[in-house]
């Protein structure tokens, strides 16, 4: 059994989360809010919210965990041949933060694959709320005036979480991935969030990690100074 959660319970260690044998590995606690006070707590500690429509909300820490190095992130030809394209091509831009909730509404969109829809309006409202805080930031990928590709996350001292992407054109997501990484790398965030293993993360140079590691690298992380400027790199390739 997990815990439930009131409005003022505190996280059980993560540590506790359930595994394979329970059927559910990752699986920490429900209930309790998704305010931005409460998603602080939670990615402090290694923690984040999951859970479909209808559900309560779930709170996950799964082991191990996916992470990117920044000094990782892989980048293929044809996503170098892309990113040099935008570049002298007026017709792109990229930005970061001028459509936050637009991003993660795209995100949030009926996919292909069928995933996107675990992103709810009480999500919504929550990042959103974290937005304001300056907390979570967006990457945007514009073409003629059009937003066709994102991600956002959650930044916290030197740490950032990533939660989700989007493309509407071919290699825009990973076009907006590429910039952010890029610019926390040259802030000094060394670490990006990815939650769960998947063969397109691993793609990219993700890798997983012990929990116990991750956690221990957050408790550092997290307590290092806020970036305070969110722009785009001028340009990734001369």
């Amino acid at each position: 059994m997990i815990p439930w959660l009131e409005a003022e319970s505190p996280f059980p260690d993560a540590a506790t989360a359930l595994t394979d044998r329970d059927g559910a590995a990752g699986l920490l606690a429900a209930g309790a809010d998704l305010s931005p006070q409460r998603l602080l707590l939670a990615y402090k500690q290694g923690i984040f919210p999951w859970f479909s429509e209808g559900q309560p909300i779930l709170w996950w820490s799964t082991d191990p965990r996916m992470v990117l190095q920044t000094s990782d992130f892989r980048i293929s030809d044809s996503l170098k041949k892309s990113l040099k394209k935008i570049r002298t091509d007026t017709r792109w831009e990229i930005r970061f933060d001028s459509a936050f909730e637009q991003v993660m509404r795209a995100c949030a969109a009926p996919r292909k694959d069928g995933n996107g829809t675990w992103i709810s309006e009480d999500i919504v409202a929550g990042y959103c709320g974290l937005h304001q805080l300056g907390y979570a930031h967006s990457s945007e990928v514009w073409l003629d005036g059009e937003l066709v590709g994102g991600a956002y996350g959650v930044c916290i001292g030197r740490m950032f979480y990533g939660e989700s992407m989007f493309a509407r054109v071919s290699n825009a997501s990973k076009i907006a991935l590429s910039h952010l990484v890029f610019f926390l790398r040259e802030h000094g965030v060394k670490m990006i969030d990815c939650q769960q293993e998947t063969a397109h993360l691993a793609s990219l140079g993700a890798k997983p990690i012990a929990r116990a590691d991750f956690i221990r690298w957050i408790a550092q992380a997290t307590t290092q100074p806020m970036i305070e400027e969110w722009q785009p790199l001028r340009a990734l390739y001369q």
